[in-house]
């Protein structure tokens, strides 16, 4: 089990770092309801980008990526999922609002990956994303990207040997 009241009591529910960064996790999985209630003033924003004019507003790639990215179609245009949303919950559903339940962490910022697949290719994009947003985090001293913590896949591949198929590469993008 999780002892997060323990947590909370020692570190609070906030979703800051010691240096009073803003924490992200990235949840990859079928998507995410970026409009739910209990999410919605938890989902990561990238405020470089203009939502929804077709351009790469802060050159990092990925066009109109507002709050994550759709690994499936290539677009910022993250889709709902009821698996994805009930995950994004467990994360960071806001807390003590008087609304459905309480994630892990109250305040934490979740950005939204639709990246659950079987398929290599799909998973190294959603992941690719993922790394490029901590690397122009960190290389732009947190001007740019964002702060990603963690990462949650709970999609899985059943009987899924690391050391076969194209499951290295899978291996190599988490180390990363």
């Amino acid at each position: 089990g999780v002892d997060a009241v323990g947590a909370w009591s020692k570190y609070g529910p906030g979703g800051h770092d010691a240096n009073g960064n803003e924490i992200v996790v990235a949840v990859v999985d079928g998507g995410v309801d970026i409009t739910h209630p209990d999410l919605e003033a938890n989902i990561w924003v990238n405020h470089g980008e203009i939502p929804n004019n077709g351009k790469d507003d802060d050159n990092n790639g990925f066009i109109d990526d507002i709050n994550g990215w759709n690994a499936y179609n290539n677009t910022g245009a993250v889709e709902s999922d009821y698996h994805g949303t009930h995950v994004a919950g467990t994360v960071g559903a806001v807390g003590n609002n008087g609304i459905n339940g309480t994630g892990i962490n109250w305040d934490v910022k979740i950005m939204a990956v639709n990246g659950s697949s079987g398929s290599t290719s799909t998973v190294l994009k959603a992941y690719g994303y993922v790394l490029k947003q901590k690397q122009l985090w960190l290389s732009s001293h947190g001007k740019q990207g964002a702060n990603v913590v963690s990462t949650n896949s709970s999609f899985g591949v059943d009987y899924g040997d690391c050391t076969s198929n194209d499951f290295p590469a899978w291996n190599d993008m988490y180390n990363e």
